[in-house]
């Protein structure tokens, strides 16, 4: 009888033991119930189904991509003489802003502010063509015009964003693709060409100018032995091949796309995450909680493609109005994005006013400015933000003199309704409960630290 007596209790005391496990741990307890592997894997912090991910073979630089890197880095071609496109994409700070600037100053002086937030110039290369929605399916001599394009998705119902839905939601008929936060450039040689010439930028002045630069540049000669002599005398050839070469070293440095974060190496069952990681991988995916995963895509394609952490999508959040902006020292400006002002062709597809790119978030944990205007300097403001924009606006947006809340302060009343209210967490109410906890809001910030680039497996986490 002691023998049994004492079976059942080291039977109970090894229940008690596994129920403590499963409710300390970061894994939900539901989970547990339907798929108890993969749980007990997630709880240890593996990842119960390894891939290989096929990431860009590194090879040696051509000599366009070696041509383009001098070009990158060559300050001269600022008005300033001091402000190259390195200054403000630098690659100590993964081609991101080197400070905490909600933008950057640029000009002769390098005193005029910028009027966005500088995105970061790592894993461009696949970006895909600006279009609203995705190609329509089968082959088509003629493809429907953006106009074409906007008027259809007006008709069509729109899916909900969760991280469940993301193959279907990927069909939504919205805008997607480009490059800047208005998509309004497709391809890394048009976005290189934007900052040259931009007076809040490089300012650069005239192509003539540029090309004057460039033709006295130590490294002249290689155009010529790249294009012949002949490109020298052609000022608009010469600057547009000077960017085609900052392309090619964008496409071909591995700098610029290492895939070699923690999160790649958990991806390949090489690296554990932590309970914390591990918790906020979890938030990161739940429709319930952070649902982060709806927009910023955290899986491998079926071909081993390592997760972007975009869906290329276009959101209209409502970010605040950011008062430390010189250009919204006038009540009457507003950044449409897609609309307007720098964008020109889309000002009447107004359903789309207040939508910006929906940016990668590998590397995010090394930024410290957020959103189109540069309005957050921490992860924890851009998650205060999904938490109380809706349960409790004013924490979020100022009041006026009369105590009223501004809610979406940033864009015209007439554009308030393309604000998202239907994805979560974008789907509460006033003084419902917000979907993260403080706690919870710090472990996804934990995993957010996971897609940093330079992780060493032998290192430990």
């Amino acid at each position: 009888m002691r023998i049994f007596i004492s079976l059942a209790l080291v039977a109970a005391l090894g229940l008690c033991v596994a129920i403590v496990f499963v409710l300390r741990g970061p894994v939900p307890a539901g989970d547990w119930l339907t798929s108890p592997a993969a749980s007990f894997e997630l709880a240890q912090g593996e990842n119960p189904h390894p891939v290989v991910l096929d990431r860009p073979v590194a090879k040696p630089l051509s000599a366009m991509a070696k041509l383009g890197r001098q070009v990158f880095f060559d300050p001269s071609l600022s008005s300033s003489g001091r402000l190259s496109c390195a200054s403000c994409h630098s690659p100590q700070h993964f081609y991101g802003p080197p400070n905490a600037q909600p933008v950057m100053f640029g000009g002769p002086n390098l005193t005029r502010q910028g009027v966005r937030a500088v995105p970061s110039l790592m894993y461009l290369e696949t970006e895909l063509n600006f279009s609203i929605g995705p190609d329509p399916a089968g082959e088509a001599d003629i493809l429907p015009t953006l106009p074409q394009r906007a008027a259809l998705g007006a008709l069509v119902p729109r899916v909900t964003k969760t991280a469940q839905s993301t193959a279907q939601t990927a069909a939504n008929i919205v805008p997607q693709g480009g490059l800047f936060w208005d998509g309004r450039a497709n391809t890394l040689q048009e976005q290189a060409m934007g900052p040259l010439l931009s007076p809040f930028e490089m300012d650069g002045g005239s192509i003539a100018r540029v090309a004057a630069i460039l033709r006295a540049a130590p490294y002249a000669k290689s155009f010529t032995q790249l294009f012949g002599p002949n490109i020298l005398n052609d000022p608009h050839m010469l600057v547009s091949e000077a960017m085609f070469a900052v392309a090619r070293y964008q496409i071909e440095d591995e700098s610029f796309h290492p895939f070699s974060s923690k999160y790649d190496a958990w991806l390949e069952g090489k690296a554990r995450l932590t309970p914390t990681e591990m918790r906020g991988y979890l938030l990161f995916n739940n429709p319930a909680k952070g649902d982060c995963a709806a927009c910023h895509l955290d899986q491998p394609s079926p071909d081993g493609q390592p997760p972007l952490f975009t869906d290329h999508q276009y959101e209209a959040l409502g970010v605040p109005r950011n008062p430390d902006l010189a250009v919204n020292k006038n009540p009457n400006y507003f950044d449409e994005g897609i609309c307007g002002p720098y964008r020109t062709n889309l000002a009447q597809e107004t359903q789309y006013c207040g939508m910006f790119l929906t940016p990668t978030l590998r590397n995010v944990a090394t930024r410290r400015v957020f959103f189109h205007n540069g309005i957050y300097h921490s992860l924890k403001q851009v998650l205060d933000f999904y938490d109380f924009r809706d349960t409790d606006p004013s924490k979020i947006y100022p009041k006026t003199v009369d105590g009223k809340v501004e809610k979406f302060n940033d864009l015209p009343q007439r554009f308030w309704s393309n604000v998202d209210t239907l994805d979560p967490p974008f789907d509460r109410h006033i003084g419902e409960k917000p979907a993260l906890t403080p706690r919870e809001e710090q472990d996804i910030i934990a995993f957010l630290r996971t897609l940093t680039d330079g992780y060493l497996p032998a290192a430990g986490a």
